[in-house]
Parts: C-alpha cells; sequence; structure tokens
C-alpha cells in the first residue's frame, strides 16, 4: 500500500511540476523576426540577451525540452531532465538533475557548456541566479495557464533559439486540432468523465486536468460534486454520479477495482482510457494530443465530422505567399486603412480571450493541498 500511495504522490508532484505558478512574472516580448540579437524579458523580471543562435542548448525540464523536439530544434539540446527520457534521444544527451532530487545539479548544468539554459517556471530562482553567477545565459518562462499561453511559450522558445519557422508551423498545428476540438464539442451532449489519478485521487474544479477534460468535450464528475483542486472522491459519489467514462493519467492513474467503480457505465462498457502524464502534465505542445485523444473518444462521429470539414476548408484554402502578405499589408496602410485593421485585431482578441480553448493553471492552494493529503495518507498507511 505504501508503494501505491507514493506513486500516486509521484505522479501529483510530476503534475503540479509541469506547470507551477510563477510568484511575479512579467509581460514577455521579442523582435517579430528571427534575427539576433534577441532579447526578452523572463519571468524573474531580467532582460535577457541572446546574441547569436545558440549551438548548444540546455532544458532543465521536460516541457523545455519537449518544445525544444517539437519545433525541430532537438539536434541543439545538450543537456536536459531526467524526466525528459521519453523523448527519442533524449537519453543520449547529459541528464542535468540532481541526484534523488526533482530539480537540477547547477554543476552538471555548467558541465554542457550550454549557450542557452531554458528554465521551465518550476525551476526555483535561486537556482537561476546561481546558474547565471556560473556566467550561463538563462531564460525562465513564465506560468502556462492557458492553451494561449502554451502558443506563445513556444514561439518564444523558437525565436530564442532560432526555430522561428518550426515553431510558428507547431503552433499552427496546434491552433488547428484545437479548432477542429471546438468544433466537434460544440453543440454535443456531455458524457460524464471521471478522472482517475490512482488511489481514488481525482482532479476537480481548477485543476489542468479538469480543465482538459472539459475542452474536449466531457463533464467533469468531480467538478459537478463540488471537489476542488485534487482530492479523493467517496464511493458513494461514483455510485451516485455514475461515470460514463473513466481517463486514467498515466501509469499510475488505475481507478481502484471495487464495486462501486466496477458496475459504473464507464467499466461495464469498457469506456476506459489512459491519457500520456507526458501529454497532460507538461505545459508544451503535446498536451494537445491529449485534449485530441478525449475528444474523439468522447465524440467519434462529430470528431471525425468536424475533422473531414476541417481537412476539406484546408484542402479548399488558397495559398498565400508571404509576398503577397507584405503587398495586401501595404496597400492597407496605402490607403489609410488603420481603423478598420485595428477593429479587426481587437475583435479577434475579444474572441479569443475567455474562450472554450482556456485551459486554467492549477491551482497552487489545492494541488499542494493534494500533496499534503497524499503525504498525510501515507504516513498512515
Amino acid at each position: 500500500m505504501r508503494r501505491k500511495i507514493t506513486s500516486v504522490f509521484a505522479v501529483l508532484l510530476l503534475i503540479v511540476a509541469g506547470a507551477a505558478p510563477a510568484a511575479a512574472a512579467s509581460g514577455a516580448s521579442v523582435q517579430e523576426d528571427c534575427s539576433f540579437p534577441v532579447t526578452s524579458t523572463d519571468a524573474t523580471d531580467t532582460e535577457v540577451t541572446v546574441e547569436e543562435q545558440p549551438e548548444r542548448v540546455t532544458t532543465l525540464a521536460p516541457s523545455a525540452a519537449q518544445t525544444m523536439w517539437e519545433i525541430g530544434g532537438k539536434s541543439q539540446v545538450v543537456g536536459v531532465s531526467q524526466y525528459a527520457t521519453y523523448l527519442e534521444g533524449a537519453d543520449e544527451r547529459t541528464n542535468v538533475s540532481a541526484s534523488g532530487q526533482s530539480y537540477v545539479s547547477v554543476e552538471k548544468v555548467v558541465s554542457t557548456e550550454p549557450d542557452l539554459v531554458l528554465a521551465p517556471n518550476v525551476i526555483p530562482n535561486d537556482t537561476v541566479e546561481k546558474l547565471r553567477e556560473s556566467g550561463l545565459t538563462v531564460y525562465k518562462f513564465e506560468f502556462a495557464t492557458s492553451i494561449e499561453d502554451i502558443y506563445a511559450k513556444t514561439e518564444l522558445t523558437g525565436q530564442l533559439t532560432g526555430n522561428c519557422e518550426g515553431a510558428s508551423e507547431t503552433v499552427a498545428s496546434m491552433r488547428d486540432r484545437i479548432e477542429t476540438v471546438r468544433a466537434a464539442v460544440e453543440d454535443a451532449e456531455r458524457p460524464r468523465v471521471f478522472i482517475s489519478i490512482g488511489g481514488g485521487w481525482t482532479a476537480g474544479t481548477g485543476t489542468f486536468v479538469g480543465n482538459m477534460v472539459e475542452l474536449a468535450g466531457g463533464s467533469n464528475v468531480a467538478a459537478e460534486s463540488n471537489v476542488t483542486g485534487y482530492g479523493q472522491i467517496s464511493e458513494e459519489v461514483i455510485v451516485e454520479r455514475d461515470p460514463e467514462w473513466i481517463v486514467q493519467v498515466g501509469q499510475y492513474g488505475v481507478y481502484p477495482e471495487t464495486d462501486a467503480y466496477n458496475n459504473t457505465t464507464a467499466v461495464r462498457n469498457d469506456q476506459v482510457i489512459t491519457v500520456s502524464n507526458e501529454n497532460v502534465s507538461q505545459p508544451a505542445p503535446r498536451v494537445v494530443n491529449a485534449i485530441v485523444t478525449m475528444a474523439e473518444t468522447f465524440h467519434p462521429e462529430a470528431y471525425e465530422e468536424a475533422s473531414a470539414t476541417a481537412e476539406a476548408t484546408t484542402t479548399e484554402e488558397p495559398t498565400t505567399t508571404a509576398t503577397e502578405t507584405q503587398t495586401e499589408m501595404q496597400d492597407t496602410e496605402a490607403t489609410g486603412d488603420e481603423e478598420t485593421t485595428a477593429g479587426a485585431m481587437e475583435d479577434e482578441e475579444t474572441t479569443t480571450a475567455g474562450s472554450p480553448g482556456d485551459i486554467p493553471g492549477f491551482g497552487a492552494t489545492a494541488a499542494l493541498a493534494g500533496l499534503a493529503g497524499a503525504v498525510l495518507l501515507a504516513r498512515r498507511r
């Protein structure tokens, strides 16, 4: 039993580590082209300048490594953390994690001789400062609270590492897939879904996983039962809510095999799926994979139809070259149509803000409370 509780604790720790909140994050801005030097203010409120395209990049947490892999920059990566080894070829890079710890060894990072160090928000500020004192250029990312933040973080990584085109293509693909999900679930009836983290633990209101389920067109039974953050749910609630689907998070997210669970519609109809922890806990491009998997599982026909429509639309759309786009922009400026252009941009921002695509991050208090509960439970057992 102790091993089982410890495993659940490890899953919760990984999820929280994937998107820990920043103490005081500032708005990052970079130039629109992909030239160097590039300067941006990071989450430590430090103006970081990358003088030239880095040939050697060390990533301090899996989300940064995954992003580099997705945008075509993995050949630049020379150091990764222990939890990034699921990425193809990552085991050939230097493991910069500290022995027996969740974070990194300053000495190991320095030994990789990086031109740039990418530090996701989970990395403590004092670690970032020690690396900077060692003469390294370190960029610490802000806390990602929505899918839009993940888009922006991906684009920024491309700017900092000279992979702008790959980043733009990755984000475009992510946006297209999320829009297909939105179209599929917009008018669909939402099935009741139980999220199993393991040991009876679940994700309720204000959690990353819970909001992913909602975005994918499911109705989170824990949220409906007023569970906030991460916590355990009673078997009486499971019987009452009778989930139609069970989503298991990672290898330790197996639901309890008790009568209460075994008699649910989900188990009786073999409607249990497992989503990769790496696709759920890390604010990086592959988060879309988990959302799509759930959407096409909950709403197969609607998703297939939306996907076919999106594909047909893409095929019919004419290709606009960069030269044509530039000419159109010049024509707009020449006709003095600034008011119309600005209005269109405002409409776009209004549509994006608060849209169903927003994925709120973890409530830090709730997540930590869940972790504390797991520790106390482990001690009692």
